[in-house]
């Protein structure tokens, strides 16, 4: 049974930057690709980064030079460093990570971001 457990999240003012992690119980964790998704209120979930397991990032466009994915597979962890927030970003925030054999999406519990003044 895959966990990921995200932490992190909060209300920072717009201009201000959060660290979200995300701490993975799964074996292997070097093979799957990891990321960061987020749903804005009223649309659906969208990606926002991920690494592969050859250390391909990926960025939407929104957050590139915002946005910082990175991963440790020694600790099983994959880290989103947010920074200069706006407040389109106020999201939930959900870890991903990808089966490399299966294809089996798993999930977060979603961790809220809220960018006010």
């Amino acid at each position: 049974q895959v966990q990921l457990v995200e932490s992190g999240g909060g209300l920072v003012p717009p201009g201000g930057s959060l660290r979200l992690s995300c701490a993975a119980s799964v074996s292997q964790f070097s093979d799957y690709t990891v990321g960061w998704y987020r749903q804005r209120p009223g649309n659906g979930r969208e990606l926002v980064g991920s690494i592969t397991p050859d250390w391909q990032i990926y960025y939407d466009d929104s957050v590139k030079g915002r946005f910082t994915i990175s991963r440790n597979n020694a600790e099983n962890t994959v880290t989103l460093q947010m920074s200069l927030l706006k407040r389109e970003d106020t999201a939930v925030y959900y870890c991903h990570a990808q089966d490399p054999v299966l294809g089996y999406e798993h999930w977060g519990q979603g961790t809220q971001v809220a960018v006010s003044s």
